[in-house]
């Protein structure tokens, strides 16, 4: 029998691709030259476009009242929807498929403190020791920031997202992370807008430094903080600042015929 023919104990082999069974009767493929990645088909449904743009119409609608909050409710937020968010944002795309991220979700209310304390202490620094340019103070004016962060105690969650800056092999080589950054920013914007679809409300907060995180949380060398978000309930009484957004026609370019 021929190579080419030949079938194993997973499927069968046919012009050089091999076949096996996968879930639904569906059937995976590989190349079997150089080791070539094995494949599992792929289905979507699509939509009338009828449908289909209601479903846009609908979540564009949802995502636009989406609002940064610092006003939070102290009520708890269960578990398992931090979860959830957080394993809906591990599905968005990376480097290589290298999902070089760790979410860590704390709602002890000491370590929040301490996360809190630390993140106070630097941004003070920045607000009222010069550290700041005046052209990013004037930027953040109309939104009315300032170095406390009471949320950071509030907030019944504090999410903090770290970049695996690289990754390792099982013989303890160091394994090269690409486009780790880019990758975690669209995992981070996969869990607020998760978190927006939950009825609940965050913050990308971003102290700089932010190496006391690290510590707090005893995370390893090869992983550096990328944000904190503060998750809960907006407060009875929150209150966002009076913003608009850029128009289709400031954000956008279409090339078409």
């Amino acid at each position: 029998m021929s190579s080419s023919s030949r079938a194993d104990a997973t499927g069968q082999q046919s012009n050089g691709v091999v076949r096996a069974t996968v879930a639904g009767g569906e059937t995976a493929r590989s190349t079997p030259e150089a080791g070539g990645p094995r494949h599992v088909p792929y289905r979507r449904p699509r939509l009338p476009e009828s449908e289909a743009r209601e479903r846009a119409r609908r979540f564009r609608a949802e995502m636009e009242a989406r609002r940064s909050v610092r006003m939070f409710s102290p009520d708890p937020v269960p578990r398992e929807l931090i979860e959830d968010a957080i394993m809906t944002a591990a599905a968005a795309p990376s480097g290589a498929h290298q999902q070089p991220w760790t979410f860590v979700a704390v709602s002890d209310p000491a370590v929040k403190h301490r996360i809190r304390v630390a993140a106070e202490a630097e941004e003070r620094r920045s607000y009222e020791g010069g550290r700041m340019p005046a052209e990013w103070r004037a930027a953040l004016a109309s939104l009315g920031t300032d170095w406390h962060k009471p949320f950071l105690d509030i907030a019944p969650w504090v999410v903090v997202l770290f970049e695996q800056v690289h990754g390792w092999f099982p013989d303890g080589a160091v394994r090269k992370h690409y486009y780790a950054r880019e990758s975690v920013g669209i995992a981070c914007g996969v869990f607020i807008t998760a978190i927006h679809r939950m009825g609940l409300a965050t913050l990308t907060h971003t102290p700089a430094p932010m190496r006391f995180l690290r510590e707090i949380l005893e995370r390893p060398a090869n992983e550096r903080p990328f944000v904190v978000l503060p998750v809960g309930y907006p407060a009875d009484d929150c209150t966002v600042p009076d913003l608009t957004r850029k128009s289709v026609e400031d954000v956008a370019v279409f090339v078409e015929p």
